[in-house]
């Protein structure tokens, strides 16, 4: 794992770095560019999906990096149509071959589909997986704190990580209360909100200025400070490299209250308890 970034211990004991590299968005021959570039800079955990359409380019990066395997943290997220125990086995395993690996660090449930009553049993075809020693490790993505009381009713395996929208305009405390409860690890996707006018908030603004950073830098430093596991997508080489440098400031009680006073409970991308319904 870089030096840069630090590990966060997942409830299985797993050690996941608190920075990584998403690829949402980015097509697949310049997945592989992108990944390239943010593992030279010394990212070590790249985050994909099925759905997203370059895990093969995630892959081909992972592989021609020359990194020992151990060494980068690859997670990968199960799509809306491979709902269902055996649905769920099939999907991992071509996710795996597009990949080019022989596991998976994290495999998520990309959303909970609550009104189609199919994330139970599909998560406990993650814990197979898991048994099985397929997976290091697994979790959800989206899902809200109704879905993880029921999650953890009817299944063994406490979700390790639950990825979800989370940035300064949508800081998610019930969720965050509810994860630090149950053991579970928070995890941001979309952490600088996309980038939407979020960098140019005047808070954000001064705070940066203060520490002679970017507002990215300060966001992300945000983040950290939380706790919370992060992971910034650019395909801008200079911007790739400058969102990890962020263990080498921190930021003051001042400016988390300043950062904390922006929350409106917004989302930027769709709402989990509707969505794919």
């Amino acid at each position: 794992m870089s030096s840069k970034v630090p590990p966060v211990v997942l409830n299985n004991g797993v050690e996941m770095p608190q920075l990584g590299f998403g690829v949402w968005q980015v097509p697949d021959d310049e997945a592989e560019r992108a990944v390239t570039t943010a593992l030279e800079a010394g990212y070590r955990s790249i985050d994909t999906a099925a759905v997203y359409g370059n895990e093969a380019g995630t892959g081909r990066a992972v592989a021609a990096s020359g990194l020992p395997r151990e060494d980068v943290f690859v997670t990968t997220k199960l799509w809306n149509a491979d709902h269902g125990y055996d649905a769920a086995l099939r999907a991992y395993d071509v996710s795996l071959a597009k990949l080019g690996l022989d596991y998976v660090d994290l495999y998520l449930i990309h959303w909970p589909l609550a009104q189609r009553d199919t994330f139970v049993p599909t998560y406990k075809a993650l814990e197979q997986l898991y048994a099985d020693g397929r997976v290091r490790a697994i979790g959800v993505s989206n899902f809200l704190p109704e879905h993880l009381e029921r999650l953890t009713a009817e299944t063994s395996v406490i979700p390790a990580v639950d990825q979800i929208e989370l940035h300064p305009r949508l800081q998610q405390h019930a969720a965050r209360e509810l994860h630090a409860e149950l053991g579970i690890t928070t995890e941001a996707w979309s952490p600088l909100g996309q980038g939407k006018g979020l960098l140019e908030v005047p808070a954000i603004v001064a705070v940066a200025q203060k520490h002679n950073r970017t507002p990215a830098q300060v966001v992300l430093r945000w983040h950290v400070q939380l706790g919370n596991i992060a992971i910034p997508k650019s395909v801008t080489p200079s911007r790739i490299r400058e969102n990890i440098e962020v263990f080498d400031f921190s930021l003051d009680t001042e400016d988390l209250a300043a950062i904390g006073a922006l929350n409106e409970n917004r989302r930027l991308g769709p709402d989990p308890a509707t969505f794919g319904t």
